[in-house]
């Protein structure tokens, strides 16, 4: 589960797009695990004291001066026997690195290329490029649409592709066949790897996200019994987070101005999972929404920022926006933090606000009397009223692996339903036929005032494929990563050899190009049509081929919190339309610098673009821009033009 937000959480503006991001992350899931805590491996800390850049020279530096030390020294033996190099020995050092680097090179090429004849199978189609492909690693699309340079590139190879960027080699696809390779049928293949942790170890620590092995089966065992569907489906935590959202929501629309709807449910979402999670509400909506760039009252709202109860948020927020320009350079992120870790600053406010708690939790449990520990092979049965955190801490009282899970789980908990609600209200704002058609849904089943149930929701279909239909083409992970641990196969093309996929290589995968590719949707695949998850086009595309919709990953990790997504999702969006009936784009209220760029309206070799009213972006999670400006009309303010009507 995972959109940030945009305003009063810190989130800086102008990260721009690599055109071929390689990292996102992943879902959870898997199964159980017998070992105990301690005898599972512990996430290594970092030395504080050491720059980041000097930990990484130190580490890369060996192998870097090799070659030219081993040159330096032939050159001296060489002379010893009056031998002498038809050129300056600084040459011959200067490039006996790049030499040895190209020899290493085509060598694993040519290991690879051999490993893949004896299979029947080719290196598949490779993206070129020049310099290892560092133009595909350095360039920024600073008007690029997530992952639009991905389906450009992947159309014109059968959706699975190479490039190698760095001298590393990768491997992209939204071919559904080699997706369900990676997480289902070929699973144990295939890892988050080291390299993703080394990136997201920091903020993720060894949670369930970034851990692999034993230590990932530990942390998904330990939590799946707080997800069974009686604990998801107890709407009254939703129901007083939401009144007070939409409340805050309504206020702001009566001074006339236009609200950040992304900025408001994203308080909402962080409030109701802190709650949920661990017990302790971060009470984000106190700080106040924001007012639109222009108003007067802008620099009063910016004072929020700096609310107690915005600090966690902010701090949080502004990790996860650096573990993301991080995954954008890989295990080479020290480059770019070479004296100062930017990571730790925002860590330590973290750590210093759930500290605490995880201690008064652990307190807790020894103050009862309860010593025995959960068994991760069996479901422990969860307790009326326990949050995540008092259920973990019956498996285990490590510091360290009880602050991880947490923080995977509230990066899940507030940004999946967040984006999924953000992307939904921007759909339903440019397709009021579908908002008419949602509303008179919601009336039928629940009425004007009542809160809805778990069964109300089970009758709502059309609820359910408006949400899916914007997963579809708004996934809040719009592409995820994988490493291979041993050699694999892809599919190339249904008549064609297959793919070698080589140990260590990264497989990149992107959701959000195959949720739009029309030989798996139909020729209107790119339109927002919630209706296909209801006619015959579900039996005709999804039905026999279901790997083509993963908002939720698939296999041994598929996000265990979907149901809480989708349930918190449709009870949010319940207590919505029961209060307004209209919603509009406020396109003047959007900072100029976040608006879509003109040129999108030209230059759409994807289609993707031009039909655009905000500017879709992606760190961890897919997010707009700039924030979604919406202005509402209340359900009540219809009531009375309807009164007034009749009494005329």
């Amino acid at each position: 589960m995972q959109v940030l937000s945009k305003c009063s959480f810190g989130l800086g503006q102008g990260w721009t797009d690599i055109r071929l991001s390689l990292s996102a992350v992943g879902g959870i899931s898997g199964p159980e695990c017998s070992r105990s805590p301690s005898s599972l491996p512990r996430q290594q800390s970092a030395m504080p004291s050491i720059p980041p850049g000097i930990r990484y020279i130190s580490k890369h530096l060996p192998r870097l001066l090799s070659p030219a030390l081993l040159t330096y020294a032939s050159i001296h033996v060489l002379q010893a026997f009056d031998i002498q190099l038809p050129f300056p020995s600084w040459i011959a050092c200067l490039l006996s690195g790049p030499l040895v680097l190209t020899l290493i090179v085509q060598r694993r090429d040519w290991l690879d290329a051999r490993a893949a004849a004896k299979n029947g199978a080719t290196m598949g189609p490779v993206l070129p490029g020049w310099i290892g492909g560092v133009q595909m690693f350095f360039v920024k699309m600073i008007d690029m649409y997530p992952a639009e340079g991905m389906s450009i590139v992947l159309a014109k190879d059968a959706y699975t592709t190479r490039v190698r960027l760095l001298f590393q080699n990768r491997t992209i696809t939204a071919d559904p066949h080699n997706i369900k390779t990676v997480l289902a049928t070929d699973f144990n293949s295939f890892e988050k790897g080291s390299e993703f942790q080394e990136v997201l170890g920091p903020l993720l620590g060894t949670g369930v996200f970034a851990a692999d092995g034993d230590m990932w089966k530990f942390h998904r065992a330990m939590t799946r019994p707080f997800f069974h569907r009686e604990r998801i489906s107890d709407f009254e935590l939703f129901d007083h987070h939401a009144e007070n959202a939409i409340g805050q929501f309504k206020a702001r629309l009566r001074e006339g101005h236009p609200a950040d709807f992304q900025d408001m449910v994203s308080r909402f979402t962080m409030d109701a999972a802190t709650t949920f999670l661990f017990g302790t509400n971060v009470n984000t909506l106190e700080a106040g929404l924001p007012y639109p760039f222009y108003a007067p009252a802008a620099e009063p709202a910016a004072a929020g920022k700096s609310h107690p109860s915005s600090a966690f948020a902010a701090a949080f927020q502004q990790a996860q926006i650096i573990a993301s320009a991080r995954n954008r350079l890989g295990e080479h992120w020290p480059l770019q933090e070479f004296w100062v870790d930017t990571m730790e600053e925002p860590m330590s406010v973290v750590r210093a606000y759930l500290d605490p708690i995880l201690r008064e939790a652990i307190e807790k449990k020894r103050r009862s009397g309860s010593f025995e520990k959960a068994d991760v092979n069996g479901d422990r049965e969860v307790q009326e009223g326990e949050t995540l955190l008092e259920h973990l801490v019956n498996y285990t009282e490590d510091h360290t692996i009880l602050r991880d899970e947490i923080l995977n789980i509230t990066t899940a908990g507030r940004d999946t339903t967040a984006c999924l609600l953000t992307f939904t209200v921007y759909m339903l704002a440019e397709h009021p036929e579908v908002l008419s058609k949602l509303r008179q849904e919601i009336m039928d089943s629940v009425g004007p005032t009542r809160a809805p149930t778990f069964d109300d929701f089970r009758n709502m279909k059309y609820l359910r494929a408006v949400l899916n239909e914007t997963l579809r083409l708004y996934p809040p992970v719009p592409f995820n990563v994988r490493t291979a641990r041993r050699p694999a196969l892809f599919r190339s093309s249904p008549d064609g050899p297959p793919i070698h996929v080589p140990t260590g290589t990264r497989v990149v995968f992107t959701p959000i190009v195959m949720h739009r590719r029309k030989d798996l949707w139909g020729p209107d695949a790119l339109k927002f049509d919630p209706a296909r998850f209801l006619d015959e086009r579900v039996h005709k595309y999804l039905t026999p081929n279901p790997f083509i919709f993963l908002p939720f990953n698939a296999g041994p990790r598929i996000c265990l919190g979907q149901q809480f997504a989708y349930h918190e999702a449709s009870f949010f969006l319940v207590r919505l339309l029961q209060s307004f009936s209209e919603i509009s784009l406020a396109p003047a209220a959007q900072p100029p610098a976040t608006r879509p760029p003109a040129s999108w309206k030209t230059d759409d070799e994807s289609g993707w673009k031009k039909e655009e009213k905000i500017w879709p972006r992606s760190h961890l999670t897919l997010y707009v821009n700039g924030g979604l400006w919406v202005t509402m009309r209340e359900a009540e303010a219809d009531k009375a033009a309807a009164e007034t009507s009749g009494s005329s």
